[in-house]
Order: structure tokens, then sequence, then C-alpha cells
């Protein structure tokens, strides 16, 4: 969706841009975390640093991991925030500004959605939708409720953003093509049996959209991400990142045509979800035509285009290929980028400064006060034509074909077994709204 279509469409439909002061007093933003087993930690940390911003509420399904953060946070604060179990009453507070989502893939929409509706900014982790039909509904409640809606693509907000200066300034030239890789040192996560679900652990509230399944270990903390009911594979896990980039990089939106092959290897466990997976991804039509290709591997592998070294064991990063040239940017910790220019593979312009990792939760506190969605670095809508790219992938894996996509039916061309993957059926209560 072209973003002018988004900003035009939100005013159109009545979403007017507030300007009324935040909820709380003295300029603060209130913000509630929700779910930060992991990731989610990484949200506490950004906000319990930012002046004027205060962590007022904490919502994690887990009692123990609950627990856990709202003593932390009272010991380092001095002032214990609200605990809730089920987002729903926390989003009942009308004192909270904004919720920060860290949750699994499979609530990231329905989450975003209910907040949208309470009148509530969103920080939703990638990728903000577990499905194709869901990446079109939370871009839609963020129009209508008028929302600050950013997406965790956090690239956007560091080194991604001189990276896609200098391709823009014409660096690499025609830039063609780009090239994701997630290379990964992944175990096997082997067999978990059923079991009864552990005490504070709030099981049915987790399942949340998902269909209901007998508790096991595996199904929860972090191994969700290689179950289909809740996750998207490392391509929607890792990859999402990447993706993101490599589109941005390009200065594409939906492909015209993708195909995914790969398969879960070497292991004999619980894992569903592929551990090798190349990913080919076609944009435009003749001259204008550009491509994508995204990898993943979980286990031994090679670095490539410098991506990596000198750390052993994993790959991330994007090359993106010109006619003047390459260049090629880390993720991990490093969040570097360097560049081969002309036939000598010349080194061009590079950097490795910690400054480029940017601060993308400072940026939405930012489009928080501000009430311009031009001021996210990473805006719903953007994040969600990122993510329906891992769908589309996953589905031309899970099918066996490739398939050819019209962004203007957003649709499958002549394949209904594809179209009907694009949504699930949800389970009472859990519903992802048709109408938001």
């Amino acid at each position: 969706m072209d973003r002018r279509y988004f900003f035009k469409s939100a005013i159109a439909a009545g979403a007017a841009i507030r300007s009324s002061a935040l909820a709380s007093p003295n300029d603060t933003v209130r913000v509630a975390c929700v779910g930060f087993r992991g990731r989610g930690k990484d949200h506490i940390r950004a906000y319990s640093e930012m002046a004027n911003v205060e962590i007022a509420a904490l919502c994690d399904i887990d009692e123990a991991v609950l627990n856990a953060q709202v003593a932390a946070i009272e010991k380092a604060k001095g002032k214990r925030p609200a605990a809730y179990t089920d987002l729903r009453k926390l989003l009942e507070d009308k004192s909270i500004d904004a919720i920060s989502i860290a949750t699994p893939n499979h609530s990231h929409t329905l989450q975003t959605i209910w907040a949208c509706q309470a009148g509530k900014d969103v920080y939703v982790e990638k990728p903000c939708s577990h499905n194709m039909f869901e990446a079109r509904q939370i871009v839609a409640a963020a129009r209508k409720y008028g929302r600050m809606v950013q997406h965790g693509s956090q690239q956007r907000s560091g080194v991604g953003r001189q990276v896609v200066q200098h391709i823009n300034e014409g660096l690499l030239g025609d830039v063609y093509m780009a090239r994701g890789l997630c290379f990964k040192w992944r175990d096997t996560i082997g067999r978990k049996p059923v079991e009864a679900v552990p005490p504070g652990v709030h099981y049915d509230l987790w399942l949340g959209p998902a269909p209901q399944h007998e508790y096991t270990a595996n199904r929860l903390h972090y191994n969700w991400h290689w179950f289909w009911a809740y996750g998207n594979g490392d391509l929607g896990n890792q990859g999402i990142h990447q993706i993101d980039m490599a589109r941005w990089g390009l200065g594409v939106k939906y492909p015209t045509k993708v195909s995914a092959v790969g398969g879960h290897f070497m292991f004999e466990d619980d894992q569903e979800t592929p551990n090798t997976l190349t990913a080919t991804f076609e944009f435009g039509e003749g001259a204008a035509k550009k491509m994508l290709v995204f990898e993943v591997r979980h286990w031994m592998s090679n670095h490539e285009a410098g991506i990596g070294e000198p750390k052993p064991g994993n790959t991330v990063g994007t090359t993106f290929y010109g006619s003047k040239g390459y260049l090629s940017m880390w993720d991990e910790d490093s969040h570097k980028y360097e560049s081969w220019l002309g036939r000598e593979q010349t080194p061009g312009p590079g950097s490795s400064s910690a400054e480029l990792m940017g601060n993308h939760w400072g940026n939405f506190i930012g489009a928080v006060r501000s009430r311009k969605w031009a001021d996210l670095h990473a805006p719903i809508d953007e994040g969600a034509i990122s993510t329906t790219l891992v769908h589309l992938a996953n589905i031309s894996y899970r099918l066996g074909r490739s398939l050819r996509f019209d962004a203007a039916s957003y649709s499958c061309t002549g394949d209904a077994e594809a179209n009907r993957m694009f949504t699930r059926e949800y389970r009472k209560g859990f519903v992802v709204p048709e109408n938001v």
C-alpha cells in the first residue's frame, strides 16, 4: 500500500490525527510492555532509559515471568507497575498511552487491533501478522483509529537508513537484486511429551487465536517459532528483518512471483517449519524487473560477502547488487556495512559505528508525542507489506509450487488453494475481525 494512500485514506475515514495532551500528567508517556520473557526485555530496557517515559504496566501470561519483572522495575525505579495476565484488562486503563508488544507471532495482530480500539498507540514486534489476512487488518485498524503503530523493523532506525541513502544517491548504480541471509547455528529442539500446564501459566490466553492443543514444553518459550500454529519459521523470526531491508533498498512493494523450496533436515524432532529454505521473489515486469533472494540455514555454513566474519557460526545480513558494485550490511550485534565498487571491487563507503544502531523505541515515542505518522521510521503499512512476503514464501514452500501474486486483488492468481491459506479459523473469543 502506498504511504500517501495510507495517510489520505486515514483522514478520509475520520481518523484525524489527535492533537490533545497525553493521558498522563507532566507530558509523561505511560507505556505498558506485553510479553517479556525474550525480546520484550529489550523493550523494558529501552523505555527504562528514556526521560519522561514511565513503564506503567506489565502483562505476561506466565506469572513467574511477570512477577520477576514487576519486582525488578520496582527495585530500579522505586515505583511498582501494574501487573496483568490478560491484556484486555490492561487496555481498560485509560491512563495508558501506548503498549509495546513482544508476544508470539500468532497474537500480534489481534492484540494490536484491541489496543487501537482502546485508543492506545502500539509498538508491535515483527512480523506484525501471522497470515496474509491479518496483515491487512492490522493496517486497517491503525487507519480507522488514527493510532501511531510502529513495526519492530529496527534497521529502519539504524544502519539501514544510511545504506538506503547510499543506494538512492546512486552509489551502486542500477540496483537490480538483493540477497538476504539468515545462517544461524540452531540445534534440534528434540521431542517433548504432553504434560500438565505449569502452575501460573495461563495457557488459554497464550493460545489466543490459535487452535486448542495439549500443552508440551516445546510449544512455549521461543520454540513456538517452529510450529505453524504460532510462528512462521526463521523466515518470519529473523528473516523478516532482512526481507524488509532488502525490499526497502530495492524500492519495491509486493512481488509478482514467489517460489520457495527447502525442508527440515538432519533432525527428527517436533519442529514443523523448515530449517533450510531458499525463497525467491520477483518484482515488476520487463526492464523494471527486480529480484530478492532469501536463505535460511540452521547449521554449519560459510560466510558470504564477508558477512559475519570473523565471528564464527552466524551469517545474518543483506547484500545489494547494482551495475556499479555491491554493498553488504551486517545484522546481529555489529550493525555495519561495507561496499565494493567497479570491476576491481575497490572498497567504497562503509561504517561500523555504534551510532548506526539507532533507537527504534525512541523513534516510536517521538511519534506518540508528535502525532505525525510521517515521523515513524517503520509505520505499520510498510511492516505489513514486508510481512506478506514471509507469508507468500511459506505458502509456496508448503504447497510445493510457485505463486503468482496480484497486488490489486491481494490474491494468488488462479490458485484457490493458496488463497485459502491467507487466513485461518480462530478460537471463540480471539477472532481477528473482518471489520475492525
